[in-house]
């Protein structure tokens, strides 16, 4: 069931958000070489504790998993999609490095996420990012009152399948607000003018993840959670929580 947020709601919202946005921010400062995962979520349970907020990804256990999330972040190395757990591997020169976190501030959830190289880029990764950046605010623009969930997905899919990448099957957005995934979910791929009608109050975690090697097929380590390309491709993710208003989407996960 989607659950409309009002105005006041909306700015709360915002204000958990700008928590995302400063520990995203202070994360992909802190990343170098040399640096582990393990420290960057370090860096980030810094920003929530200095914010008064807590992770909604520590403890975290779907369905699908065997265990607790142990983190308060998801750091994804090279070619892993989603969901890695930071662990103690030094960050290498060209790395490629996705960053999901998430905050609770009095009540409220904000969601994003970030991919950045640590080092030398390489030029293919830059290619990478950009179109998951591009695809993110594709999606971000569609999220108006009218339309619906359908024209969000193919806005993004529209833009990495143009790119020649490949999209991990199963996998996209959700709504958020008092829990991190709620109703409706959010595909990365679509028909436009399908779905869920958008209508102001409805907030949303858009989130592309982008597959280089251009195959959707992924593969589980066996930690249950990291999700990792079947081709050994890298990947890239990108993801804002954004509110449906009259006056247009508003990014709730800006720094």
């Amino acid at each position: 069931m989607v659950q409309l947020k009002t105005d006041k709601q909306i700015d709360e919202m915002r204000a958990a958000g700008r928590v995302v946005g400063r520990a995203l921010a202070a994360v992909r400062a802190a990343a170098r070489v040399g640096v582990t995962p393990r420290a960057l979520d370090r860096v980030a349970r810094g920003v929530l504790a200095e914010a008064g907020a807590s992770s909604p990804f520590l403890g975290y256990r779907p369905r699908f998993a065997p265990v607790p999330f142990p983190a308060t972040a998801c750091v994804s190395v090279n070619d892993a999609i989603v969901h890695g757990i930071p662990d103690d591997r030094p960050l290498a020169d060209g790395d490629l490095v996705s960053v999901d976190f998430g905050a609770r501030l009095r009540g409220w959830v904000g969601d994003a996420a970030v991919t950045f190289a640590v080092g030398r880029p390489r030029p293919a990764d830059l290619r990478l990012v950009e179109t998951a950046e591009a695809a993110l605010a594709a999606g971000i623009a569609a999220a108006v009152p009218g339309n619906r969930i359908g024209d969000i997905a193919h806005a993004v899919g529209t833009v990495c399948r143009s790119a020649g990448y490949g999209i991990p099957d199963g996998f996209g957005g959700h709504g958020v607000g008092r829990g991190m995934h709620e109703d409706p979910g959010v595909p990365n791929e679509g028909r436009p003018g399908r779905g869920v009608v958008l209508r102001p109050g409805m907030v949303l975690a858009i989130e592309p993840m982008l597959i280089a090697g251009g195959t959707d097929d992924y593969t589980c380590d066996g930690d249950g959670w990291t999700l990792r390309t079947a081709d050994g491709s890298r990947a890239a993710h990108a993801e804002h929580t954004v509110a449906v208003t009259a006056a247009g989407p508003r990014i709730l996960t800006a720094p």
